[in-house]
């Protein structure tokens, strides 16, 4: 190897290059750059404020090299770490970069401890280069990222969260926020999402600083996963598709590195598709992971109270607040009448307010809380002097109260609210409608009987329960269907033949006929009653007159004696009436009890007796959609359209408070869009083809509308009528012409 000893010191590049290749060879080379790094560095502390040109490639160039000689460069990386932990305000902003990355280099080389460099760098964050905290930033990341690839690297955490604990607390405004986002980015990318964590993240809500206050509510409050599928969506599309990397191969020069990629790119495609079918994976909500929510939700409505905070600030933690009443069922009562102030329809976000108050309800909150409340709603909202789509939202707003909190509203209140089934508008028509359907799955009773509907066998089994009571269940709901031998057969068999979902529960008309002839006999023996009574009341009335006929007030007796005993018989009639209506439901409600507790008693036997597979957890699903659809009577089937599924969810959607029926007004996009779509179901425009055989030729008539007119002309002319003198000249003409050919 030819060394060209003159022209290294001058080139570092090439002298990196050689020493990685043979580093014994070029020691002496290494020691001399390394001896003018030493006088240089000397040089530099003397003016840290200066960007010194020298000591930056020199700091570079050691840092490649640093592997090579491990020995003789041991102090190398502390001295980088002591000038940035000295002068780290003070220095220019391209040295700090260089050391920055000087320190990188050797941390991925595993010649710096991750716990010293992470916390210079976290010290870093409070200088004033916006370019350095974000590459600082994504540099942490990614740092911790990778230490915890493997496994979790509990000891390094433990270090790095304290310190980013103690960096929360730090007067500096910028560092507290970088630290703040730092934790929430690695508990999105599940690195750091322990419970720790969170409560770290948790004390965030109570800095001074408002970018950090801003930072942790938006952490708890989370994103909306519509946008994050529209994100993954936007990132796919991005990707090149296999198509493009197999026609690209083909084109371009076959190479080794060519292969090696498109068998790479051929890997991740088939990862991609297993992730794609694979099932979707849920994690807990931060705000399940919190130590003490009750003490956690108190000190936020304690900030709300004392802080002149902004208003947006104050509806995030008022969303916070809501959200953790609504998860842990906690009793915050001076919460309700906060927000009560601020409901009236021209309040500012007064939607969001709405959604706030039906997320902190829940079955423990005492009713004499949440009457109150629902009042004032009922007084703003629901009026007809507001508009229809107030009143909408306003009945919706009850509607999500009541889901969760069935005993806040009184039976006199729901009866007026119920009357809006026959409004005017639509929208508060449609509002009225899904407030009934509500209370007809949680609590029928409440209703009027005739907004109960037609009781199915599902709605038979609702029970209401009392404030406070906890219903523990001894049995799976269903399980009576397993119960019986013979329906589990014919259900097998069914499936052989592919049509169990298909198949509807038939109720036996044995119940019906003993329910009719009980009924029968009943009215039977009240007729015979009725008409013993009416033929002992005639005969009475024939004596009287009989006696008094002589008498001169006879007349006027018998007309009061026929009065009182017309009255009477009407009397009679309707405590029949009474008396057979009453019978007739106490009979029915006898029925109810007895198929319950027939239920009940074989659903606990089946329960104990075996374990279920989830075949038979198939099958008692199946039964219990059968239930919701099959009227109690006569075992008549709902179309599924009726079927209204209760799809309570640890939190409230704005939209099901905001859902208002009605047709709204279509932009631009989508009124064209339905205009495309009305043009490709259309027949095309123009001549119709009416044949039989489309193939087959065309008329000359409808040949000549094709022609150009200038093919055409003569013969138009033709049809017109000649006059004497044309059909002389003519005529002469052919006579000359026929002369000629002679």
């Amino acid at each position: 190897m030819v060394r060209h000893n003159n022209q290294l010191p001058d080139n570092l590049p090439q002298l990196q290059n050689l020493i990685k290749r043979d580093p014994e060879s070029y020691k002496e080379e290494f020691l001399q750059q390394y001896q003018h790094y030493k006088s240089t560095l000397e040089v530099f502390r003397l003016e840290p404020t200066q960007f010194n040109k020298s000591l930056d490639e020199l700091v570079i160039f050691l840092a490649q090299v640093a592997h090579c000689y491990p020995s003789d460069l041991k102090t190398y990386p502390q001295e980088i770490v002591d000038i940035l932990q000295t002068h780290n305000v003070i220095l220019d902003n391209e040295m700090r970069m260089t050391f920055c990355k000087t320190l990188i280099q050797l941390r991925n080389k595993s010649l710096l401890e991750p716990t010293a460099l992470l916390s210079l760098f976290f010290e870093l964050l409070k200088c004033q280069d916006k370019v350095l905290r974000q590459f600082l930033q994504t540099h942490i990341i990614t740092d911790i990222k990778n230490i915890n690839a493997k496994h979790k690297n509990a000891k390094v955490n433990a270090v790095l969260q304290n310190f980013m604990f103690s960096m929360l607390k730090d007067s500096n405004v910028r560092a507290a926020k970088m630290s703040i986002d730092i934790m929430i980015e690695l508990y999105k990318k599940n690195i750091w999402n322990d419970i720790k964590t969170v409560n770290v993240i948790a004390t965030g809500c109570f800095s001074k600083i408002t970018k950090v206050v801003v930072a942790s509510l938006k952490f708890f409050l989370g994103t909306d996963p519509e946008e994050k599928e529209s994100d993954d969506s936007d990132s796919s599309d991005d990707e090149p598709s296999m198509k493009e990397i197999m026609m690209a191969n083909k084109v371009n020069k076959k190479t080794k590195k060519r292969q090696k990629q498109l068998k790479k790119a051929k890997q991740s495609f088939v990862k991609a598709k297993k992730k794609k079918s694979l099932a979707p994976q849920y994690n807990f909500s931060a705000l399940h992971l919190i130590h003490d929510p009750q003490d956690f939700a108190e000190k936020l409505f304690k900030q709300i109270q004392n802080n002149n905070d902004r208003f947006e600030v104050k509806l995030m933690i008022l969303d916070v607040v809501s959200r953790l009443i609504g998860l842990h069922s906690l009793f915050l009562l001076n919460f309700y009448p906060y927000i009560q102030r601020f409901l009236h329809p021209h309040q500012r976000e007064v939607t969001k307010l709405l959604q706030f108050i039906a997320q902190a309800s829940h079955e423990l909150v005492p009713p004499d809380v949440l009457e109150p409340v629902l009042k004032t709603l009922v007084n703003n909202f629901i009026t007809e002097r507001n508009s229809a789509d107030v009143m909408a939202i306003g009945l919706n707003t009850v509607r999500e109260i009541c889901t969760r909190c069935p005993l806040a509203i009184n039976e006199d209140l729901l009866e007026d609210l119920t009357r809006y089934k026959h409004y005017k508008e639509r929208s508060v028509m449609m509002a009225a409608h899904s407030l009934i359907g509500t209370f007809r799955r949680i609590m029928p009773e409440l209703l009027h009987k005739k907004d109960r509907g037609r009781p199915t066998e599902a709605n038979v089994m609702i029970k209401s329960s009392k404030y406070g009571e906890i219903r523990a269940s001894e049995f799976i709901p269903g399980a009576e269907v397993l119960y019986d031998r013979q329906a589990e057969d014919t259900e097998e068999t069914n499936d052989s033949d592919g049509e169990d979902d298909d198949e509807w529960i038939d109720v036996s008309e044995s119940d019906e006929e003993e329910i009719s002839e009980n009924e029968s006999t009943a009215e039977s023996e009240q007729t015979m009653k009725s008409s013993a009574i009416t033929e002992n009341e005639i005969d009475e009335n024939l004596t009287l007159l009989d006696n008094e006929k002589n008498t001169g007030e006879a007349d006027d007796k018998k007309r009061k004696t026929d009065k009182v005993s017309r009255e009477e018989i009407a009397l009679t009639k309707q405590q029949k009436k009474a008396q057979k209506l009453e019978k007739k439901a106490k009979y029915k409600s006898e029925r109810n009890e007895e198929l319950t507790a027939e239920r009940k008693a074989k659903a606990s036997k089946i329960s104990t007796e075996r374990l279920f597979t989830d075949k038979d957890f198939r099958k008692i699903d199946v039964a219990l959609a059968k239930q919701e659809i099959t009227y109690i009577k006569r075992g008549i089937k709902r179309t599924h359209d009726q079927i209204e599924t209760d799809q309570k969810g640890e939190l409230v959607k704005l939209s099901d408070i905001e859902n208002i029926y009605k047709k709204r007004k279509h932009d631009k996009t989508a009124r064209q869009k339905s205009v495309k779509k009305g043009q490709k179901e259309r027949d095309k425009f123009g001549f119709k083809n009416r044949r039989q055989n489309p193939l087959c030729s065309t008329t000359n008539r409808e040949k000549k509308k094709t022609k150009a007119f200038g093919m055409l002309k003569h013969k138009l002319k033709a049809k017109v009528k000649r006059s004497f003198r044309d059909k002389q000249i003519a005529l002469k003409n052919h006579l000359i012409k026929q002369r000629k050919l002679k």
